[in-house]
């Protein structure tokens, strides 16, 4: 619970001071152009500051990132699974129109006394109001932007966009990663048994729920590839109270927690398996037509192998020893040595661990 009002209050912000810039830019637009527009139905009797009508802009920022924050946080918490994109837009957009409707107003009301302006504030001042449509056609645009900015984050990770941006992977460059290849048990089954459209909405509702605790574990989704899902870490925030580790078990518990709508709709019990690996690997942009962050190196390859050790020793999750070396386990986890193993394709054997959850 703790993590989801963390996360309430984390977009809370981040709406705020991008509203408020966004609104505050509007209106010094406005201001700097006061005197070349020609307004016949309002009569501005005195001039303020331009710091006294960016406080507008701040109320008015704030507003909006409160419903803004409600809604978006409710549609993607508890309704993105159910309703469809065309149904989320169109309740979102009559819920910002109605806001807009009643903000505006509320901002004119405030107005009128303080800079003595004549605001329309009438019943249904907004049908014919020039000013309100350019603001809504505003508020759309700034909020696609912002949209685009999150779906950017979420695609690549936070403050990664920014640095594609300024071309800093434009040549390659070498990081430092922790890797998961999170894999489905049985799957080969699982499709047989199921067809492969039934095999999909399956896949779709695991990494539903997959999805859902990803930012709680500071985990990045490098890509999925059929039932796979290779995730990724920095080492600080992988290690830090073993999110790498958690993450899994958290996952695990959360499908076996749904194992009755599974059995129900499916009648199968997922199970999934995964492998972790860590070390240098080379990130850059690769592509034009459909440009992406790829990963190259030994890394991406052990950890893709250690997964696949899973079924020879019947684990659910194996790591490997640089990896280990660098975690505390708690009490409430127990490292299993399986020894050494030589790595389809490896020429040196890499010790390998399961981790099991007491």
């Amino acid at each position: 619970m703790l993590y989801y009002v963390k996360q309430f209050f984390r977009l809370f912000f981040a709406s705020v001071v991008y509203w408020s810039f966004a609104f505050c830019f509007f209106i010094l637009i406005r201001y700097l152009g006061r005197e070349q527009e020609q307004v016949d139905a309002i009569q501005q009797s005195r001039v303020l500051p331009v710091s006294e009508y960016l406080l507008f802009g701040v109320v008015l920022g704030v507003m909006v990132a409160i419903v803004y924050t409600v809604v978006e946080y409710a549609f993607d918490k508890f309704l993105s699974k159910a309703l469809n994109l065309g149904v989320i837009l169109f309740f979102k957009s009559i819920i910002y129109l109605i806001f807009l409707i009643f903000s505006l107003t509320i901002i004119a009301y405030l107005a009128e006394d303080y800079i003595g302006v004549d605001f329309p504030n009438h019943t249904g001042w907004w049908m014919s109001n020039k000013i309100f449509w350019m603001v809504t056609a505003y508020f759309i645009i700034c909020s696609l932007l912002f949209s685009f900015i999150r779906l950017a984050n979420d695609k690549f990770g936070k403050g990664i966009i920014f640095k594609m941006l300024i071309g800093r992977y434009k040549n390659p460059r070498e990081v430092e990663k922790i890797f998961m290849f999170l894999d489905m048990k049985s799957s080969t089954t699982h499709a047989e048994k199921l067809g492969h459209l039934k095999y999909s909405m399956l896949i779709q509702d695991c990494f539903f729920y997959l999805n859902k605790i990803i930012n709680k574990y500071d985990a990045e989704v490098y890509q999925y590839v059929g039932d796979e899902a290779v995730l990724s870490w920095t080492p600080k925030s992988g290690i830090r109270n073993l999110n790498c580790i958690r993450l899994f078990f958290d996952f695990d518990r959360k499908l076996k927690r749904h194992s009755r709508y599974y059995k129900k709709k499916y009648g199968v019990q997922p199970e999934f398996k995964a492998g972790l690996h860590t070390g240098k690997i080379i990130i850059a942009e690769v592509g034009t037509v459909k440009k992406e962050l790829a990963y190259h190196g030994d890394v991406i390859n052990s950890t893709s192998r250690i997964q696949e050790k899973c079924n020879d020793y019947n684990e659910s999750l194996l790591i490997s020893e640089d990896l280990m070396s660098k975690l505390k386990l708690t009490s409430k986890f127990e490292a299993i040595s399986l020894g050494d193993e030589l790595l389809d394709g490896k020429t040196e054997e890499l010790k390998i661990f399961a981790i099991h959850r007491k």
